[in-house]
């Protein structure tokens, strides 16, 4: 298959995925409708959504190129539009052309998934001829507007869409009294509480419309005002809204003129411009011809929409079944050292054989989770806008490898902490724009999001190109709240650890943005919660990067199985970079830290038996191992008294009792009744380097 074909199909599968669910929830929406005909109240809503669905197909079948669906879905469009209008009054030969509309939509639909070369141009132009005789001219109003009498500003009435116009004369068609509701809410949650009074108010009227408004605080808020019809007084809406800070005025209510009824044989049919004029055309119901298998049930699309929850059922069975391997694996090899060869030879073949399906499965359950990081690159944007203005700063957001897949539930875990790392990028980092101008700067300052995959992680980099981080700062910030006795033995990345501390900051003055020390603590808590680590990388006046690595998925990882003093641990694979086999006459100690001469660099050690405060006995002959882990640019050697082998392992958590406890990130049960605990290496490292153990 050619690349292009390649790409077609893509787009037809792209096409069929959204399209069948645009046209189902027409069909729905629609039957819902035919149920209103008979007593004309018709609710704005739900036609609100049919007119926004046919809209939705139009310019998705527009996009892929299919200009059958899109002129059908223009014409139907218009008529829902005048319907919205109150130009056009819902009655049953009007619903008729609804449904026959709708029916050969779907049917155009089927030809695009069957690749049917078929043209349907005879059927489609008597559909958009019946709309166009539909569309008559608008019933004409006599008298004056009613809208004047409600006393409306006139900047109000002026901002009014026409669909507002007819929403507000149709509630005062039904004698409901009409409210302008202000409100006032701040930058950063208006569209959530701006859409918890709307639902409110909802429940007893109709909110006609939402617009913006001039207030007093427009640096921190943002006003609307909301025009409001309902049936109720205004102490029984005072009630309703008690606890917000809206302020309501009554408009009182107004009477509308009478209708001029157009005289049926004036109505002329309007084509559209790309139709070719075809004879009078009547309403009454007539069958479309379609072929049978058209006229199928069967499903268009091969895409189905999943509850997270439920792939996260679906991935801890699959880790379970990767145990049950494992044990299968372990009978296998007892089997062999037994004497029972053929049938040990015959299970160890099928585990294999198992182990491969496994892993398939496992890796396609992986792939239905993952999703583009770039899904939270806009969530920045409007911190960056707010904070900025806050801080009289100028600063524009960059992105990069948007399209880098994670595991759903990571990213909304990391959403937190990339927010906040954000804030402090631009309340410590870019400078005022007088500042950035003197030290030869662009006025504006650049924060740049950029991600890539890496092995099994994925790295998510946040750079500033502010002032950078006070390296000296902190270390004598360090030295006065006794975290080091000289600063001279703290070295430059040791000393960007401290910013991770609880408590720690080197902000002389408090902000609503930082300098309450805390923060950047819990953006590492965070962060190593899904077994990432973060790093920093700063340089004084040309500004910080933060590299945050991240395991693909937490589901189900391979772990390395060590042993020390009798206990029984897990490292995740991942962070495990080599192992040596040592004696004690291989340690040496520089300023009390144990460490060992690694080729060209010196790598500090970790006892787990001082870690964890338990004794370990020496071995007989003095030799012991040493594990090498660490992530991105940390490293660190444990002390261990045997290497197990490595295995899957599903990890679960440990609970709130056990989140005091350091070093550990979750339990783990190795499918032979026993469970272990899974070690945390970035914590581990950040203590050692803490505590200088």
């Amino acid at each position: 298959m050619t690349d292009q074909n390649a790409s077609a199909n893509k787009a037809v599968k792209d096409f069929l995925a959204e399209a069948e669910e645009i046209a189902d929830q027409l069909g729905s929406e629609l039957a819902d409708m035919a149920d209103m005909a008979e007593s004309g109240d018709l609710n704005p809503d739900l036609l609100n959504s049919i007119f926004r669905g046919a809209h939705s197909l139009k310019g998705l079948a527009g996009m892929f190129g299919f200009s059958e669906i899109s002129d059908l879905s223009h014409n139907l469009e218009n008529m829902l539009d005048w319907l919205r209008l109150g130009k056009l009054n819902l009655s049953q030969p009007l619903m008729v052309v609804l449904f026959e509309s709708h029916e050969l939509l779907s049917t155009l639909i089927r030809t695009v998934s069957c690749g049917s070369p078929n043209s349907h141009a005879a059927e489609i132009a008597a559909c958009i001829a019946k709309i166009n005789q539909c569309l008559a001219p608008p019933e004409k109003m006599s008298g004056a507007s009613p809208l004047q009498q409600l006393g409306l500003d006139e900047r109000i009435l002026s901002a009014l869409t026409e669909y507002e116009e007819h929403r507000l004369l149709e509630n005062l068609s039904k004698g409901k009294k009409i409210y302008s509701i202000h409100t006032s809410f701040e930058l950063t949650s208006f569209d959530v509480e701006l859409s918890q009074i709307t639902e409110t108010l909802k429940t007893c009227g109709e909110v006609i419309s939402t617009l913006p408004s001039m207030g007093d605080n427009m640096d921190t808020h943002i006003d609307f005002n909301l025009l409001f019809g309902t049936l109720k007084n205004h102490d029984e809406l005072q009630a309703l809204l008690s606890g917000s800070n809206a302020g309501i005025t009554s408009l009182g209510s107004a009477t509308p003129p009478a209708k001029v009824m157009v005289p049926q044989e004036q109505l002329q049919p309007t084509l559209s411009s790309n139709q070719v004029p075809a004879a009078p055309v009547s309403l009454v119901p007539a069958t479309l011809t379609v072929s049978d298998d058209s006229q199928s049930s069967k499903s268009m699309s091969r895409t189905v929409r999943v509850d997270i929850g439920k792939l996260d059922e679906l991935m801890n069975i699959v880790g379970e079944l990767v145990l049950a391997h494992s044990s299968i694996a372990a009978i296998a090899g007892r089997m062999r050292n037994d004497g029972f060869s053929r049938l040990a030879i015959e299970l160890g073949k099928s585990a294999k054989g198992l182990e491969r399906k496994l892993a398939d499965l496992q890796k396609g359950v992986m792939e239905i989770r993952m999703i583009p990081v770039g899904q939270l690159y806009e969530k920045m944007s409007r911190i960056v806008r707010k904070i900025s203005r806050e801080q009289g700063k100028k600063a524009d957001l960059k992105f990069q490898g948007a399209d880098t897949e994670l595991d759903k539930l990571i990213v909304e875990d990391i959403s937190d902490p990339m927010m906040h790392i954000i804030r402090n990028a631009i309340d410590h980092g870019i400078e005022p724009p007088e500042q950035r101008i003197a030290l030869g700067k662009e006025e504006k300052g650049t924060i740049r999001i950029s991600s890539y995959s890496k092995g099994n992680h994925v790295v998510i980099e946040i750079e500033d190109d502010g002032n950078g981080i006070d390296i000296e700062k902190i270390k004598a910030k360090a030295l006065s709240k006794g975290l080091v006795h000289d600063i001279g033995s703290v070295s430059d990345k040791e000393a960007l650890d401290f910013i991770f501390l609880p408590g720690f900051s080197t902000t002389d003055k408090v902000s609503e943005v930082s300098g309450r020390g805390v923060g950047m603590d819990v953006v590492k808590n965070n962060i190593a919660s899904v077994s990432g680590m973060v790093d920093i990388e700063t340089s004084k006046g040309a500004g910080s990067r933060f590299i945050i690595t991240l395991p693909i998925t937490l589901a189900i990882i391979k772990v390395l199985i060590i042993s020390c003093a009798g206990r029984t641990y897990a490292l995740p694979i991942t962070s495990v970079l080599e192992s040596l086999l040592l004696s004690n006459k291989d340690i040496k100690t520089v300023e009390k830290k144990e460490v060992i001469q690694l080729r060209d660099i010196t790598l500090p050690l970790l006892r787990l038996d001082s870690f964890f405060s338990f004794e370990r006995r020496e071995s007989g002959n003095g030799e012991f191992y040493v594990v090498v882990v660490g992530v991105a640019e940390k490293r660190m050697g444990i002390v261990v008294d045997d290497l197990l082998g490595q295995q899957d392992i599903v990890i679960k958590s440990l609970g709130e009792a056990f989140k005091r406890f350091r070093g550990i990130s979750g339990a783990a049960d190795l499918g032979d009744q026993r469970t272990i605990l899974v070690l945390d290496v970035s914590a581990l490292t950040a203590d050692s380097i803490k505590s200088g153990s």
